[in-house]
């Protein structure tokens, strides 16, 4: 009984000196996508209702300097586009799925504005993370270019992704917080009538 017990020892003892113990699951693998489409609050539901998505911030990117106010951003003055970063699953979503939501939700045939929002604040933007999504990204607008289906040409720029500045906690999922306010915004925006002229039946759900 005591070799038997002497050999047991030894074994969890020999376990435990080379490293061998409990596996342990996987953390879940995320990434990051990041779009400009105008106002970002406008941004934020398409993309909250998305399955595989984590979660989403407002926020600005692609501007000059650190830290900006939506009072600065908002004047034009720091190159900053409002944004929206999400955090998604890729084992749940596809990134090219992200950027069919992105195209379906903004005008891709005007340049430095998006509805009623002038300005290069408020243009259209892929940010991409990586060379993949620089990839996915352009052979997406490639595909809408050779579908056709559009008279005038894309103009909506695929860029490299900076350094993102969450927004105000009061911008945050401001559909929600204020839905009367929000609903007032997108129509009198025109932003749905204008997403109807574009996409047609193909708009999706905001």
């Amino acid at each position: 009984m005591r070799n038997s017990l002497a050999v047991v020892g030894a074994t969890v003892f020999l376990f435990v000196l080379v490293g061998i113990g409990p596996v342990m699951p996987a953390q879940a693998v995320t990434a990051h996508a990041t779009f400009a489409g105008g106002c970002f609050w406008c941004m934020q539901p398409p993309f909250d209702k998305q399955p595989g998505v984590i979660s989403t911030t407002v926020g600005y990117t692609g501007g000059s300097h650190d830290n900006p106010t939506y009072e600065e951003v908002s004047a034009g003055g720091t190159g900053h586009a409002e944004s929206i970063d999400v955090v998604y699953d890729p084992a749940k979503v596809s990134y090219d799925t992200l950027l069919d939501v992105f195209w379906h939700n903004v005008d891709p045939l005007t340049a430095e504005a998006q509805f009623c929002d002038h300005g290069h604040q408020y243009r259209a933007a892929i940010f991409y993370h990586d060379d993949e999504q620089r990839r996915r990204a352009e052979e997406s607008k490639h595909k809408l270019e050779a579908s056709k289906r559009f008279q005038q040409p894309i103009v909506t720029p695929i860029v490299a992704a900076g350094a993102f500045y969450p927004a105000e906690d009061y911008h945050q999922k401001y559909y929600e917080k204020n839905p009367v306010r929000y609903r007032y915004y997108r129509w009198g925006c025109g932003r749905d009538a204008r997403l109807k002229e574009v996409w047609g039946g193909d708009v999706l759900a905001h």
